[in-house]
């Protein structure tokens, strides 16, 4: 090496990048009802300020998460921390909203009476206007909960929710019963409280609101985590191209190809699950001159989902899980 070169100062080492703040983590979370295990040695952290959606079949451990985060069970074995303590400490209370599947609210109440009585449970809740605006029923305040209809009625459990300014929000299933130009208003809704800078942990079985509204995206399956990644790595992790196509082979001919991780008849098309599209298609070609309506588009996160939870249940099934 010459002298110059030795001489020439070195550019500082970049400092790694710092890791997000946790508002909520598990640590080996346990949790079992008799015989059926909810959560098995699940680690989970959620950052501040991020829209987590938690994705898994009905019995993945979602609610049980959810009850274990909020104070409402406690573990088997494993430690639940938020906000750095334990979420049964009366401090941390005030600092949590929850809009849950289970449970009711008086029918009797007029709309405004429920947010008037949830806000006064908070110490520096929203002022009632603003949470009339957010949650989008300032037009049915003096309505009675009881003659309100699914969807208006999701939308004031949404406002209870919200209404004592909470820093981590839980949102169970919450446009359930929604239409969709009701479901895309909370979407923007939701948004906003993140703008805020606020923090969500959204459950949901539409997997486009995930797709929509999520930083990140955790799928459980049988009490444990099978991917976590933004929804784009989730769609590139479990598949990456779709075909559809019409073609004289059979579907068992098809599902044969080698590439095709799964396969099924729509109407008088079929539509393939691959990897790699363009050997699949090749071979398409080779075995039958008549396809047609040729179509290759990305996976959606729906194939996406049902792929690793399928996966999961395979690997559980040859006891490798």
């Amino acid at each position: 090496m010459s002298t110059a070169l030795a001489e020439m100062p070195r550019p500082p080492r970049r400092a790694p990048a710092p890791r997000p703040a946790s508002v909520a983590t598990t640590c080996n979370l346990n949790k079992s009802y008799g015989a059926i295990v909810a959560l098995r040695n699940l680690n989970l952290d959620v950052h501040t300020g991020e829209l987590l959606a938690l994705l898994g079949p009905n019995g993945a451990g979602k609610t049980t998460l959810v009850r274990m985060l909020l104070g409402l069970a406690r573990p088997d074995a494993g430690s639940v921390s938020v906000f750095g303590a334990d979420p049964h400490q009366g401090h941390v209370q005030p600092r949590l909203g929850a809009m849950l599947q289970v449970g009711r609210v008086p029918e009797t109440l007029r709309v405004r009476e429920h947010i008037d009585l949830f806000s006064s449970y908070y110490p520096a809740p929203l002022p009632l206007r603003e949470t009339f605006q957010i949650a989008g029923i300032e037009d049915i305040k003096n309505r009675p909960f009881g003659e309100l209809s699914g969807g208006q009625k999701q939308r004031v459990l949404f406002g209870i929710a919200i209404c004592g300014n909470p820093d981590l929000l839980f949102l169970d299933e919450p446009t359930v019963g929604l239409d969709v130009e009701a479901r895309r208003l909370m979407w923007s809704q939701i948004r906003t409280l993140i703008a805020r800078g606020k923090t969500v942990l959204l459950t949901t079985h539409y997997l486009n609101e995930a797709d929509a509204l999520a930083d990140r995206i955790l799928v459980l399956d049988k009490g444990s985590i099978v991917a976590e990644g933004t929804p784009a790595e989730i769609k590139a992790r479990a598949m990456g191209k779709q075909i559809r196509c019409t073609s004289r082979l059979s579907l068992e001919e098809v599902r044969q190809i080698p590439g095709v991780l799964s396969a099924k008849a729509d109407r008088d098309a079929f539509e393939l699950q691959v990897n790699s599209a363009e050997p699949v298609v090749r071979e398409l070609l080779q075995r039958d001159s008549w396809l047609g309506d040729l179509e290759v588009t990305n996976a959606g996160l729906e194939e996406a989902f049902l792929a690793l939870t399928q996966n999961n249940n395979a690997d559980a099934a040859n006891g490798r899980n």
